[in-house]
């Protein structure tokens, strides 16, 4: 008889992709739903993934406090008639405050708990969640700000990506053409759109390149506009389901830190250069690039002086692309055992 699994996600893309990818490697043999807040179930194909709603409120409102206790009291009740009307065996949390209601509703009713830590340092709420876990599914046995005590609970994996990363054809490129993946993540990088305009404009006047640009809605046209009064190659885009169509044809990605993101152009042999969300907490992105950036696979810029290192780091990559073709080597090095059919057997 299949194993009917929980997996519990929300919030931004860098939780609920994983959650899909966890989906996708466990429903051939077992029955999985997804749980997720409203912000993350923008990300869900209601034709593809079989979800629920819980819509779990942040707790960091004083004022809102007592009537958010009392929904999420609500919502440990609904997540108990979720876990119980589906026969639910075990619960897979991909972190964050989302996963609270159904965690707590699962150790009520005894059911296994995993959790899953992408990130190169332990997220708070995993962190909380550690003790009542059996284990936790992480990407290295050397996580920051990781208890001692719970080190055995820890079970390594290659990185997780999504099925098709692994499936695309290979792109015959015009080497003449650079081209250059701008990515703000899922909610766009406004930093991105402000600073980056002049470099890239500079770069031009002397190399023939091409721009990916991820934006939010709002900044599309705009961006349009400048790039093609610059006669400028570009293609702006707000969430595409097909950015891997547009991955693959890079040569180069600036990026924010995130997890999933990174991992996607790690198994794509993509070098990229990490701008680190300066507020992201516990300073995870930084942690999260610095991994590859130890392995020679990534520069990292602080936002701070995003401006002069970006201009001298692509004005050298011009020059001499020694250094970037180095860190492609490297990156196939590092994922060379990374298949879906691996991942899947781990």
């Amino acid at each position: 008889m299949k194993k009917r699994i929980l997996v519990s996600t929300g919030g931004s893309g860098g939780h609920v992709i994983p959650a899909t990818i966890l989906y996708d490697h466990l429903s051939a043999s077992s029955g999985v739903t997804i749980a997720t807040d409203k912000r993350g179930s923008k990300y869900l194909n209601e034709k593809t993934f079989n979800f629920e709603i819980i819509n779990t409120p942040k707790l960091n409102n004083i004022f809102f406090l007592p009537l958010n206790l009392i929904i999420i009291l609500f919502l440990i009740f609904k997540s108990l008639f979720l876990l119980k009307n589906k026969k639910i065996d075990k619960l897979i949390s991909t972190g964050g405050y989302m996963s609270l209601p159904p965690i707590v509703a699962a150790k009520i009713l005894n059911l296994e708990i995993y959790l899953f830590e992408p990130n190169q340092i332990l997220g708070r709420s995993n962190r909380y969640f550690l003790r009542l876990c059996k284990k936790i599914i992480c990407y290295t046995d050397n996580i920051k700000n990781f208890p001692t005590r719970y080190k055995d609970k820890i079970e390594v994996i290659d990185c997780l990506v999504r099925k098709k990363f692994y499936e695309i054809q290979s792109y015959k490129k015009d080497n003449k053409r650079f081209n250059l993946m701008i990515l703000g993540g899922s909610q766009g990088a406004s930093v991105f759109d402000k600073d980056l305009q002049e470099i890239i404009f500079e770069i031009s006047k002397k190399n023939y390149i091409k721009i990916f640009q991820q934006t939010s809605k709002s900044n599309i046209m705009d961006l349009k506009d400048y790039y093609s009064k610059k006669n400028i190659e570009n293609n702006v885009f707000n969430f595409d389901e097909n950015l891997i169509n547009h991955l693959y044809q890079s040569d180069l990605c600036i990026t924010r830190a995130g997890a999933s993101i990174l991992s996607e152009l790690s198994v794509l042999n993509i070098p990229f250069i990490a701008v680190p969300l300066p507020s992201a907490k516990d300073n995870h992105q930084f942690e999260n690039a610095n991994f590859y950036k130890q392995k020679n696979c990534c520069w990292i810029i602080d936002q701070s002086y995003l401006k002069d290192e970006l201009e001298k780091i692509l004005s050298d990559i011009m020059k001499n692309n020694t250094d970037l073709i180095k860190k492609k080597e490297n990156l196939k090095k590092l994922n060379y055992q990374n298949t879906w059919i691996n991942v899947n057997q781990k």
